[in-house]
């Protein structure tokens, strides 16, 4: 074995490569990774604890915390010890680790940790007792063949993803059982009558698994919470909060620092700052937002450029790092908005008060002054720590009605900005047609707005669409995010990107022989330019199949997320780019704040890089995740207030228009963004199939065929508000 994985231990020092550190920075300074090194030469067999424990010269008395090394690793699926009590890496032995993504119908598929593998289909009898969420470990037992994935066999839990899970309670003579919200989690839990807990039929309970399942047999359980019944005020949301083990409380600890800041800025401060009170600056927000974090100004100059200023609230001077504040908001990753309330990364004291740009209260902000010429390019910029006083919080669709009817009313009430509003118009469509002609991809689908009654049920359910003033606000955050990025990148400073990799060829191949059938084509299908996809979304503009093509576009490519390395933004058709615009709600943001701060205080040593660099990856990898939860938690609301919406129309017939295929039936969306599937069950008058070659529906004896995109009629037949789903039949 090479000398250079050589990890020596002695009394409470580590030595690696010739350098002491201490056992408490033993895991920063990737003794583990050295382990999974030594572990990955050709000429390693898989050994014994006690083997290994030789090879690495541990000292006498010391073999325990080298052994705790081990099982951590075990546990974290890094290495793998097998029967006979060996260690090795998973795969060298055919094994993959992961996360196991569950289906309503039993089977399920692991997700690799590994990016460069695919999914491995597990089927129902091979699942032995893992549920969603849990990691695993899975032996292929099945290689992939053209067209079909690799299939495998859960053969350990690592981690149990489910110590609580939400539902609703069911009960016979002597037991209960709880039907999982998530259907994702195929098995009822069951419930012994002594864990009841006084649960009735109907309620939405916690239940705590006490038994997990096995081969055959139900995982059990015992009530620990009773949330109220299905249909009482509340209980829906509340449900999804519990689900999401989201906090709508802030510990203690956090309470006791927030109640510390001051609710003004202090004079001292201000001094200490750029005194930009004086100039124009506003906010441009929803009706209903309460956090503003970012406020602007612009100011034409004599050669024809604009001089735009995006001014962003100051949190990191409020929330210092490593504080119970920060820790607390790191966790959280992000704010959380559900529909009628929001579940906020920071207390209300700051997010809506100190940190918000309240109109015509002095606020801390680190603006970016981004001269911008007729071309829509950032010819020069400065990032600089300021202090503002918006002189109005404007509403997006005052702002829209302004700039595109011209409404007199709001001209005379805004008289004082509304030259600014009209540079900013024009500085709109500058910067978006940059965006367009380089091939940044604009997917302009409507937002679904859900208008509550007091009693929190659905009155109204509409589209919300993107005005002017929306688009204003978004072209400016857009510019800044990639100005702040570029700037970034060139420094050789450390920072949170946001990155959206290129699509996976096979997935626009997909994609491209599905537009084939409206007779639409793709050009370079093996390495795309988001502009041939641009130019695909040009085409498509304004006709009956845009808005469907464009969701399957969108469905073909891959995620976003927060990473430390540097990485293209495909969607963007950016090089560089960054969120640094909300660090009120998220807290890449927030980091980057910091990260800022410090460089244009010259404060960004090497020891501060170095550290920097250490500890990015972590809260990438953490905003990420966090960021996916938000996703679906939101999601999962507005799913069911949908069905619920629905649940009071039943009988109903609309106009909507196909939006999806597949081999049980299809599925129509309507008007108001709502989506029902019609069922093959409830299509009586033939024998339908779906011809995956020729993407459509066709009836057996009548050769009736039914495309996404065609327009149809149909009834309300059904509306599971529990599971969010909404069932529709074809009216002729």
């Amino acid at each position: 074995m090479s000398n250079r994985l050589k990890l020596i231990y002695t009394g409470k020092i580590f030595e690696l490569d010739g350098k002491l550190i201490s056992l408490m920075e033993s895991e920063n300074m990737n003794i583990k990774r050295n382990i999974v090194n030594f572990m990955d030469e050709k000429l390693y067999k898989p050994m014994t604890r006690e083997e290994l424990a030789k090879s690495f010269e541990i000292g006498k008395g010391e073999e325990k915390t080298f052994y705790n090394v081990l099982e951590d690793m075990e546990k974290e699926g890094t290495i793998i010890k097998t029967r006979n009590e060996r260690y090795g890496l998973p795969e060298k032995m055919n094994l993959v680790v992961g996360k196991l993504e569950g289906n309503e119908k039993g089977y399920g598929f692991l997700v690799p940790e590994k990016k460069d593998r695919e999914d491995i289909y597990i089927s129902a009898e091979n699942i032995n007792g893992a549920l969603h969420g849990d990691k695993v470990v899975v032996r292929v037992i099945k290689k992939g063949e053209e067209g079909r994935r690799e299939e495998g066999e859960i053969l350990r839990i690592l981690d149990r993803a489910n110590n609580t899970i939400v539902g609703t309670f069911e009960s016979s003579k002597n037991f209960g059982f709880v039907l999982p919200d998530d259907n994702r989690i195929s098995m009822d839990i069951f419930i012994p009558k002594a864990h009841m807990n006084n649960a009735l039929p109907n309620q939405k309970v916690i239940v705590e698994i006490t038994r997990w399942p096995e081969k055959r047999r139900n995982p059990e359980g015992k009530i620990i919470e009773v949330l109220g019944y299905i249909d009482e005020k509340g209980t829906d949301i509340l449900s999804v909060i519990r689900q999401f083990n989201l906090s709508e409380e802030f510990p203690n600890k956090v309470i006791n620092q927030v109640n510390s800041i001051e609710q003004s800025v202090s004079q001292e401060e201000i001094g200490r700052r750029v005194d930009l009170r004086d100039l124009n600056t506003f906010t441009i927000d929803g009706e209903d937002a309460k956090d503003f974090d970012d406020a602007v100004s612009i100011e034409k100059l004599e050669n024809g450029n604009y001089k735009l200023g995006v001014h962003i609230a100051d949190v990191s001077h409020y929330v210092k790092e490593n504080s119970p504040l920060d820790k607390e908001a790191l966790n959280r990753g992000n704010s959380i908005y559900l529909v009628d309330r929001v579940i906020p990364m920071l207390p209300k004291e700051l997010s809506n008060g100190i940190c918000s740009l309240n109109p015509k209260e002095p606020r801390l902000t680190l603006s970016v002054f981004m001269e911008i010429d007729k071309k829509g390019n950032v010819k020069e910029h400065k990032v600089i720590e300021t202090v503002i006083e918006s002189k109005e919080r404007l509403i997006y669709d005052d702002v829209s009605d302004l700039l595109e009817k011209d409404d007199e009313e709001l001209k005379d009430r805004y008289s004082h900005i509304y030259e600014d509003l009209v540079y900013m118009k024009e500085l709109c469509h500058i910067l978006n047609k940059k965006r367009q002609r380089r091939g940044s991809l604009d997917f302009d689908f409507p937002e679904t707005e859900i208008i509550l009654d007091n009693e929190g049920n659905p009155i109204d359910i509409r589209k919300e669409e993107r005005r002017i003033a929306n688009r204003m606000i978004e072209e400016f955050m857009l510019v800044c995010n990639e100005t702040i990025a570029e700037n970034m990148y060139w420094s050789q400073m450390p920072l949170i990107y946001r990155v959206h990799e290129d699509p996976d060829a096979d997935e626009i191949e997909e994609f491209n022989k599905f537009i084939h059938n409206f007779g639409y084509n793709l050009k370079g299908t093996k390495e795309i330019h988001p502009k041939e996809l641009k130019n695909l979304m040009v085409e498509v503009k304004g006709k009956k199949e845009e808005e469907l093509l464009n969701k399957l576009l969108l469905r073909s490519l891959k995620k976003a997320k927060y990473s430390s390395e540097v990485g293209s933004h495909f969607g963007l058709a950016a090089k560089y780019y960054c969120h640094f615009t909300s660090p009120i709600r998220r807290y890449p943001d927030l980091e980057i704040h910091r990260i800022i701060k410090e460089y244009i205080n010259g404060r960004l040593k090497p020891n501060k890089v170095e550290n920097l660099e250490s500890k990015l990856p972590q809260i990438a990898e953490q905003s990420s995740t966090m960021e996916r939860i938000a996703e679906e938690a939101e999601r999962e609301v507005e799913d069911l207030k949908k069905a619920q919406y629905m649940k009071e129309r039943i009988g109903n017939e609309y106009k909507g228009i196909i939006s999806s295929l597949t081999h049980f039936g299809i599925f129509v969306q309507l008007e108001n963004t709502i989506e029902g599937l019609v069922h093959f069950s409830n299509m009586v008058d033939d024998y339908y199939y779906y011809d995956e070659e020729k993407y459509y529906i066709i009836g057996e004896l009548t050769k009736k065929k039914f495309r996404i995109g065609d327009e149809v009629k149909i009834k309300v037949i059904g509306a599971d508000v529990l599971r969010g789903n909404v069932d529709f039949m074809l009216v002729e």
